[in-house]
C-alpha cells in the first residue's frame, strides 16, 4: 500500500511543479495574420474575397422580397422614431427593388424627419416618377415644392 501512496504523491506533485517553473509563450503565429500588399499600378489582380461575411458588401440585384422584407422593418424601426435606422432599411429596399415606390415614400418621410432636405426631395422625386397617378400625388407635390 505504501508503494501505492508514494505513486499518487509523485503523480499529483508532477503537474504542480509544470505550473510553478515559467514558460515563455511563443509570439504569434505571424503568418496567420493578414499582410498588406502594396497597390499595384495595374489593377489586374483583385483582393481576395472577404472571409467575415459581416464586413463583406453586399452584392445587390433584383429582389422584391427581400424589399418588401426590409420596408417592413423600416416601419417597425418608424414606429419606434428610430428614423436614422428606418431610412437605412428603406435605403436597403430601394437597393433591392428600385422599382418599390413604397420604399422610396418611406425613404422621403424618413429623411424628412432627420431633417435632410435633399435626400427626401430626392426619394420625393423617385416616388413621383414611379407613382405618378397615386391618390397622395398632389400631397407629396406640395411637399416638395416645400422642400425646395
Amino acid at each position: 500500500m505504501s508503494r501505492w501512496v508514494l505513486v499518487l504523491l509523485a503523480a499529483g506533485v508532477c503537474p504542480l511543479q509544470a505550473q510553478s517553473t515559467p514558460q515563455q509563450q511563443a509570439p504569434p503565429n505571424t503568418t496567420t495574420l493578414k499582410k498588406e500588399h502594396p497597390p499595384q499600378a495595374t489593377g489586374a489582380e483583385e483582393d481576395p474575397p472577404e472571409e467575415d461575411s459581416s464586413l463583406s458588401v453586399d452584392s445587390y440585384s433584383f429582389n422584391p422580397l427581400q424589399s418588401k422584407k426590409s420596408v417592413d422593418i423600416g416601419n417597425e424601426y418608424a414606429k419606434k422614431h428610430n428614423f436614422r435606422a428606418a431610412a437605412g432599411r428603406y435605403r436597403e429596399a430601394t437597393k433591392w427593388n428600385d422599382g418599390n415606390s413604397e420604399a422610396w415614400l418611406r425613404l422621403g418621410e424618413a429623411e424628412e424627419k432627420l431633417k435632410n432636405a435633399q435626400g427626401a426631395r430626392a426619394a420625393y422625386s423617385k416616388y413621383l416618377e414611379l407613382a405618378s397617378d397615386a391618390r397622395n400625388a398632389p400631397e407629396i407635390r406640395k411637399k416638395l415644392d416645400k422642400l425646395k
